[in-house]
């Protein structure tokens, strides 16, 4: 059995009566393809100042919980959640968050295929060369404008665990689903 269309298509004048059908294909049409982000922050002194406010906000919150009635006690949950938001605001300002985008599915199939694996990695299953690919795929999904040799210089310079989480972000976000298959 031939078809002669590839995609199914409901007939027109079904769609055109169904306003919801119609406005589904129209957010559809409008989605943006995922994004993840990858956060550094050097400063250990902020990391942690942001650490120890969280940690004593949480304390605060519980005692105020347990106890609704006490005044001290939500005025602590006050004074802790002031500091973590200066505490939080302080690391914001440290930090450097780099944003990657989901490339398009044939996009970025295309550049897998354009990095095949050597011999030796095919042997060890793999279908890609990450050390090529790698750069690449960091560059294509910047929403940062990361360029290829910044890329290759990053995997290059930066730690081993670094290095890996860059490559996992650009990664991960190929693969980003934000669809539920719930009951309908």
């Amino acid at each position: 059995m031939t078809s002669t269309s590839t995609k199914a298509q409901p007939p027109q004048n079904a769609v055109d009566r169904d306003p919801h059908w119609t406005k589904t294909r129209e957010r559809l049409a409008a989605r943006q393809r995922p994004v993840m982000t990858m956060t550094i922050c050097d400063d250990q002194d902020v990391k942690q100042r942001l650490a120890a406010a969280q940690y004593a906000e949480r304390r605060a919150r519980i005692a105020a919980e347990a106890d609704p009635g006490d005044k001290d006690l939500k005025k602590t949950l006050t004074t802790a959640q002031a500091d973590t938001e200066a505490a939080q605001r302080a690391f914001d300002d440290a930090a450097i968050v780099l944003r990657f985008q989901a490339m398009r599915r044939p996009d970025f199939e295309a550049l897998k295929k354009e990095h095949p694996a050597t011999e030796e990695q095919a042997e060890d299953g793999l279908a890609f060369n990450p050390e090529t690919l790698g750069p690449e795929l960091i560059a294509a999904s910047s929403l940062d404008g990361i360029t290829v040799d910044e890329a290759t210089e990053y995997l290059t310079d930066w730690s081993e665990g670094e290095a890996a989480q860059l490559f996992d972000t650009a990664w991960q976000v190929q693969g980003e689903t934000r669809a539920d298959l719930g009951k309908g």
